[in-house]
């Protein structure tokens, strides 16, 4: 498949028979192995039901609050934030062959993935209160991490990540890549092979942000004479395909962007290489951006 601005960047569908849907990206749409999300709307009082097959499955609350009910246990008041900047998410994490119907207790909007695996692990709800927030880079790199679903979580593949990148700055930075499955003589993994969605929200409607993909002699793809070098304007509620390459974002000043990170591939894994050609910036941070955390 080769990638351009057209099929990297993902809008909201219009689904005459899914007024739930905002959007979605399936392994056929984004031309990959692993990974199937959907951001979804639910008005207060309505269910959503899924069947997770030989997958494993998550899901992240954007705003709402929701009970599921599942072969594997019922869990109520999941979320309950306003928007993804007033507070942290509950995610919810299911294993295969587990049927639900989630209902709204308040509207709201939520993002679920999935992904094929062959292992069972037990149900999860992870809470705002139990999610690592940090802040990552410094200057105007500075940005504020909270690692839903981090590398070592017990599960198979799935890691989730919430990233908040305030007016200005520039996040994913400097530019990392994780396309190539890499260990070291010990064994110690190097570079994992991933796919990744970023979705986006914009603390205002009108606001975007930049993100640029892109690869090098080290991709597989690139190699293979199907390099890819996009840069897209992202909106809200849209999201970026990253199969292969760096991925640099950039927000526009005056607005805070934030994006839901879901990554799956060769290992539950965040290893990652950054570009030679710029790793050096970290070396200059002065200190870090005052408006960290933003809650």
């Amino acid at each position: 498949m080769r990638y351009t601005a057209d099929n990297i960047l993902v809008g909201p569908q219009d689904d005459a028979g899914d007024q739930g849907l905002i959007l979605e990206v399936t392994p056929q749409s984004a031309g990959w192995e692993f990974i199937s999300f959907q951001a979804r709307r639910l008005d207060a009082g309505g269910v959503w039901s899924f069947d997770t097959g030989e997958n494993e499955f998550a899901l992240v609350n954007m705003s709402g609050r929701y009970r599921v009910e599942s072969s594997r246990g019922t869990w109520e008041g999941i979320g309950g934030r306003a928007n993804v900047f007033s507070g942290g998410a509950h995610a919810l994490y299911l294993p295969r062959r587990t049927q639900f119907a989630m209902t709204a207790e308040e509207g709201g909007e939520f993002a679920a993935t999935w992904v094929p695996t062959d292992k069972d692990h037990e149900p999860w709800l992870i809470r705002p209160e139990d999610v690592a927030i940090s802040i990552r880079g410094g200057d105007n790199v500075s940005r504020q991490i909270n690692d839903l679903l981090p590398p070592g979580s017990p599960v198979h593949r799935i890691v989730l990540v919430e990233v908040y990148t305030p007016s200005g700055n520039w996040s994913s930075y400097p530019p990392h890549k994780h396309d190539v499955h890499i260990e070291n003589e010990a064994g110690a993994l190097i570079e994992a092979d991933l796919e990744e969605v970023y979705f986006y929200h914009i603390d205002r409607p009108e606001g975007f942000a930049y993100q640029r993909v892109y690869t090098d002699e080290s991709s597989p793809m690139h190699a293979a004479g199907n390099p890819i070098d996009v840069l897209v304007r992202v909106g809200h509620n849209e999201a970026v395909l990253v199969p292969e390459g760096y991925h640099p974002v950039v927000s526009m000043p005056g607005y805070t962007t934030y994006y839901l990170n879901v990554l799956a591939g060769s290992a539950q894994s965040l290893a990652n290489q950054e570009d030679p050609n710029f790793a050096w910036v970290k070396d200059n941070y002065a200190g870090v951006d005052g408006r960290l955390p933003l809650y």
